[in-house]
């Protein structure tokens, strides 16, 4: 495999910025919901949320990113386990609500690691701006800027680094939505996360602000996700950083099934999938992953950024 040339530069975010492109940055999970699919609601208590994140921090994530909706499986937000999901969908959670889960946590870690920087996984505007106000420098919005027209100037006026993420239709649409070849997949995504960037740019949105992510397993079936990963490289043609979420989803799960008697692999067996999954991601282009567990993604990315800074020496 020919090494991928990732483009050292500067994430310009609220108040400082990142390089990118040079080391790999994990991103630690930090889920403030009931139901996570990937945590079963073991941080929906503040204290606990706040303890896993310092925790997440100490075992070497560089940043986090907090959500307070669950993307679970047959949740109107998406599925961040990552394959269609069922057809009846959650309730979605208020903005209040959401804003009452995530603003004591984000409070919470920000007092006992002032320097930490931290994310906040929403697409709605409201909490955007609230969470922009109590200390975040970053929104991660699984969107791209498409289900809240608010949300593009909310983070123009903040200035905040910004996560944009290709999703593929609505999650009501999914289960309708016709399987893609290799060529219209990567088109589809293409096409869709260049929309993000002109919003963004129409807004007045610098791009060094901003990092694209390719949303794996939404509105991707379990299939294509393997598709879209052989070919991400080619998604750097935007000009932009590439963040790779795919830690724990079940995409991954489904193709461990012959391990596990010819049923999916549950959420708490596929973590060695999801290191083997975040090393073809870094070497496919990635400069930032997304991770439930920071000790083993952060040593499985030092192991592959050797292998890319390895080629480029050959």
């Amino acid at each position: 495999m020919t090494p991928c040339s990732r483009t050292i530069t500067l994430w310009q975010l609220r108040s400082r910025a990142l390089e990118m492109g040079r080391r790999t940055l994990v991103m630690g999970v930090v889920n403030i919901t009931p139901d996570s699919f990937s945590d079963g609601g073991r941080f929906f208590d503040p204290e606990a949320a706040v303890a896993h994140a310092l925790e997440l921090l100490d075992e070497g994530a560089d940043l986090l990113d907090l959500g307070a909706e669950s993307t679970r499986p047959g949740s109107r937000a998406g599925s961040r386990a990552g394959g269609a999901a069922g057809s009846v969908w959650a309730p979605a959670v208020s903005a209040a609500e959401e804003q009452a889960r995530l603003l004591p946590v984000l409070e919470g870690i920000l007092r006992a690691r002032p320097d930490a920087v931290v994310s906040v996984d929403t697409y709605k505007a409201a909490t955007a701006r609230e969470a922009l106000k109590a200390g975040a420098e970053i929104i991660n919005d699984v969107s791209g800027f498409a289900w809240d027209a608010e949300m593009a100037s909310v983070c123009a006026e903040a200035g905040c680094g910004i996560i944009l993420m290709h999703t593929r239709g609505r999650p009501e649409q999914w289960l309708a939505q016709p399987s893609l070849a290799s060529n219209e997949l990567l088109a589809t995504v293409r096409t869709g996360l260049a929309a993000s960037l002109t919003a963004a740019a129409a807004a007045g949105i610098p791009p060094e602000a901003i990092v694209l992510d390719p949303g794996y397993g939404f509105g991707k079936r379990f299939e294509e996700n393997y598709a879209l990963l052989a070919r991400q490289a080619e998604l750097l043609s935007l000009g932009r950083p590439l963040l790779a979420g795919v830690s724990r989803k079940s995409f991954l799960g489904r193709t461990l099934a012959p391990l596990h008697h010819g049923s999916d692999a549950p959420v708490e067996a596929r973590e060695t999938a999801s290191l083997a999954a975040l090393v073809a991601a870094i070497l496919h282009g990635a400069s930032m992953v997304r991770v439930h567990a920071a000790r083993p993604a952060a040593e499985a990315a030092r192991i592959a950024d050797a292998v890319l800074a390895g080629g480029h020496r050959l």
